[in-house]
């Protein structure tokens, strides 16, 4: 009896070493594939209706972008500035997409004179992302996930 005991214990032993061997193995398989994944790009960028989702990434990306910048555009043209001086300069928004598809703005670059020109600028800008139409958010690996955006807008009053 025991023999018994004894190698009952020995196998007991043996597959809990084994079962923890296989968890440690598994954790390190998890970590390499996470280390191995580019956090710095998406798999598929934020598509608004009127983007096609077979297109390449690069074609996601360009229709992304126009669409936002024909948006800018358009809101712009609706406003009538009176401007002093002559404006030649570019004006960089950084806004995120969040897991949802929703837009909003981080950070409205620009100069001075733009700021004394148009104070009403950066309200002008904010509406108008928040008045484009719905879209479906990047995606990583099948997964929704935030991304950053930097567009430059040009504005030239020459």
């Amino acid at each position: 009896m025991r023999k018994f005991w004894s190698i009952t214990f020995m196998l007991v032993f043996v597959a809990c070493d084994f079962s923890a061997s296989k968890d440690k193995q598994a954790r390190e398989l998890v970590n390499q594939e996470m280390r191995n994944i580019d956090w710095n790009d998406v798999d598929a960028y934020p598509l608004f209706e009127n983007c096609d989702e077979t297109l390449t990434k690069d074609g996601q990306r360009e229709c992304f972008v126009n669409e936002v910048i024909s948006h800018f555009s358009a809101t712009l043209k609706e406003f009538e500035f009176i401007l002093q001086e002559n404006v030649a300069s570019t004006v960089y928004v950084d806004f995120i997409v969040d897991r949802e598809g929703k837009i909003s703005v981080q950070k409205i670059e620009k100069d001075r004179f733009i700021d004394m020109q148009m104070p009403e600028f950066d309200g002008i800008i904010t509406q108008s992302l928040k008045g484009l139409p719905p879209l479906a958010p990047a995606l990583k690996r099948g997964i929704p996930v935030k991304t950053k955006f930097r567009i430059p807008i040009q504005l030239n009053t020459k």
